[in-house]
């Protein structure tokens, strides 16, 4: 593996210099960054990875455990920069440990038959100041948590609003347009047709999904891009605030959650709505999300009698922290996940409460966390309690 990275970094050097037979010009602001004299192409090269230890008990009256979670959870290269005009960009994100690949039972799809390297693949063009088109694979414009980076949580993981409603990511034409300057009240409005098989997707139907977004900021950008992070570690000395509404219509999706999940076993389409609030002033940061997802007889029986179902409901999503000035952070988390009437019997509320104590070592780059769950699942067509326990969770953080 060494031999492979050097190889490869030497590699990369011939060609940087071989443009203008001259030394590139490096920087190491974040990541390692590098450029041919003319400035006709850059790099930047980041990696980051989130080793895990969780345990969960059996109940919240039995504190035994019942299950271990011990891993690598994200192993990541990415790869930023542009290519013979600065208009021209790229970012390409690579992922490499097992729980990053969507390789699991309950992502297993004909759409997808082998583990996915490939998380992000993008060429951006920039038309003007105001204006930028995208075309690739990467996120859709959706829930606030989605949009974050995973290395920019300040609990362990998304929540379990995220797990079920989330858009993810899909392939296809990207637009943000900004209005107004980021100094001063502006909007964002950014929109996507794309594929709607998710990422990686070895076919598609005609069906595709049209995905917008509105970001509003009354009080102009947040300091270093901070309404793309959680927590307030940039302490922001004025107050701050983004509030944004969405949504998604994915016309004959096959998969159960759209961009995610196993085969409908038949074309189904659905709508998902979307708004987020965030504020942040001093290091007191207050996050807020909902999420609902709507479909016309959300079960499919496929021809092999199995039946598929798409998860309607509704979901909540709160967070309150505060980051002292020696970066240390307190954070509080209650999410809860509701069905709909139609879909009782085969789809249980599910309502977590967390607490979550961090360290950041260098913002989130680097970090060390600690949290505390409390789960509990409900059935409510039947008004019975499945599953109430308690979680542990820590996980260090590094990256460049």
């Amino acid at each position: 593996m060494k031999k492979f990275t050097i190889s490869s970094t030497l590699l990369l050097l011939c060609i940087f210099s071989g443009a203008q037979n001259k030394t590139p010009y490096f920087n190491y602001k974040s990541g390692l960054g590098f450029a041919t004299p003319d400035s006709s192409y850059s790099m930047n090269i980041r990696f980051r990875m989130q080793n895990r230890a969780l345990v969960n008990t059996v109940s919240d009256e039995d504190f035994s455990p019942s299950t271990y979670d011990a891993r690598v959870r994200r192993c990541r290269l990415s790869f930023t920069g542009h290519v013979v005009n600065p208009k021209l960009t790229y970012y390409l994100q690579l992922s490499f440990s097992r729980g990053d690949m969507d390789w699991s039972v309950a992502d297993a799809t004909s759409q997808n038959v082998s583990p996915n390297v490939v998380r992000d693949a993008m060429i951006f063009y920039k038309v003007n100041h105001s204006w930028q088109l995208g075309f690739g694979q990467g996120k859709l414009p959706g829930n606030r948590q989605r949009v974050n980076s995973s290395g920019a949580l300040q609990f362990y993981d998304r929540s379990i609003v995220n797990a079920n409603f989330t858009t993810d990511r899909d392939f296809g034409v990207f637009s943000t347009y900004t209005i107004g300057k980021k100094e001063h009240s502006h909007m964002l409005f950014k929109a996507a047709i794309t594929s709607g098989e998710g990422r990686n997707s070895n076919q598609s139907n005609y069906g595709l999904a049209y995905t917008t977004r509105l970001e509003i900021l009354p009080l102009g950008a947040f300091t270093d891009g901070g309404d793309y992070f959680e927590g307030d570690v940039a302490r922001e000395e004025k107050p701050k605030i983004s509030i944004a509404g969405g949504y998604m219509l994915n016309d004959m999706a096959v998969r159960t959650a759209g961009q995610l999940g196993k085969d409908l076993m038949g074309a189904k389409s659905f709508n998902v709505y979307l708004a987020d609030f965030m504020f942040k002033y001093k290091g007191i940061c207050f996050a807020s999300e909902y999420i609902r997802r709507d479909a016309d007889n959300p079960y499919i029986v496929g021809t092999d009698k199995v039946t598929r179902l798409i998860t309607t409901g509704d979901g909540i999503n709160n967070q309150l922290s505060y980051c002292t000035k020696n970066m240390w952070e307190l954070a509080m988390r209650y999410s809860l996940v509701s069905p709909h009437h139609d879909v009782l019997k085969s789809f249980n509320q599910a309502e977590q409460f967390a607490v979550g104590v961090t360290k950041y070592l260098n913002k989130h780059k680097v970090k060390a966390q600690f949290n505390l769950l409390y789960n509990r699942e409900r059935n409510l067509s039947k008004q019975l309690d499945l599953n109430k326990n308690f979680g542990a969770v820590f996980q260090v953080e590094l990256g460049i």
